[in-house]
């Protein structure tokens, strides 16, 4: 049994979507000057800076513990998979996407450096309970279960959907009884996984085939198994899915199924969740929020205000 490190599974996702951007100019002639070679690819990942612009609000910093003030930075665990959320761009090394770009903004408000590790999403909640990080980001949703052990500062709102070959006769999923009988690709450790799981008893009550729930910790892997017909149906993120049909030749988002509120995520009772709000919070309205969401294309999951470990939304 071989095992992989966070940076060579997301290493592979990301060389997976890039090679989907590369069919999707297939017919071109392949030079990098016409728009359709390798350049085009690479340039579906946008790099601009949006960031280092960002000021220190001396009123924001105030509100972190005087132990991290004297340090002068925070420790991150970030989950790196594929882009809207967190990817590598094509050198290997540098890392983009909008999780990347909020935490290095909040880091600038707050006036501390953000030292960041990338880790597996599903091993990163119970590290920050052990305390080995300070905080994390991974696209967590904000989740009732969730926050009985976590604490979170919301900054955007994504939530659940489904995606499906072009070929398939699902338009929308209204109710996880469409699934009964298919073959349901997703995240391990999510809270796709989870809802998936919860809801397997509605197809018996139905009376008919239960679903079968296909788990990936890789996202190159769960896309191969919806283009080779070994899965029907992804239930990712809505941004993520979004973002990787366009991709993709032969795939569509089917719909939105359920929103989540996303945060930073931290060990229950953290002291540090009112600086990182307000930080958030400064960053809506100095203008970078908006900018950070117009780079990555998630306008719509703009929240009004940032909170901490708001209800789950129903």
């Amino acid at each position: 049994m071989t095992t992989s490190t966070p940076r060579a599974t997301a290493l592979r996702a990301a060389a997976f979507l890039a090679t989907a951007a590369l069919a999707l100019t297939a017919c071109g002639s392949g030079d990098p000057s016409d728009g359709t070679g390798p350049a085009a690819a690479t340039a579906r990942i946008p790099t601009t800076d949006v960031v280092s612009g960002v000021k220190k609000d001396p009123a924001a910093a105030k509100l972190l513990p005087a132990g991290v003030r004297a340090r002068g930075s925070l420790s991150l665990a970030s989950s790196v998979g594929s882009p809207p959320s967190a990817t590598y761009l094509p050198d290997g090394r540098t890392l983009a996407g909008q999780d990347i770009d909020f935490a290095d903004a909040v880091g600038k408000v707050l006036g501390v450096r953000i030292k960041r590790e990338v880790a597996g999403f599903e091993a990163i909640l119970p590290a920050l309970g052990s305390g080995k990080y300070d905080l994390g980001t991974g696209n967590f949703g904000v989740t009732d279960e969730r926050r009985r052990t976590i604490d979170f500062v919301t900054y955007v709102n994504d939530g659940q959907g489904f995606a499906a070959r072009k070929d398939s006769p699902l338009r929308k999923v209204t109710s996880l009884r469409q699934l009964c009988g298919l073959t349901v690709a997703t995240g391990a450790g999510t809270t796709f996984e989870t809802t998936l799981e919860e809801n397997a008893h509605l197809c018996k009550e139905a009376g008919k085939q239960p679903y079968d729930v296909k788990t990936y910790a890789e996202q190159g892997a769960l896309w191969i198994s919806l283009q080779q017909g070994r899965s029907d149906v992804v239930m990712s993120t809505i941004n993520g899915l979004r973002y990787a049909v366009k991709q993709q030749p032969g795939l569509r988002f089917l719909n939105e199924f359920k929103r989540l509120d996303v945060g930073f995520a931290f060990k229950k009772g953290t002291p540090l969740a009112p600086a990182v709000r307000a930080a958030v919070n400064r960053l809506k309205k100095d203008g970078t929020y908006d900018r950070i969401l117009k780079k990555w294309g998630t306008g719509p999951s703009a929240i009004a205000t940032s909170r901490i470990s708001p209800p789950e939304v129903k």
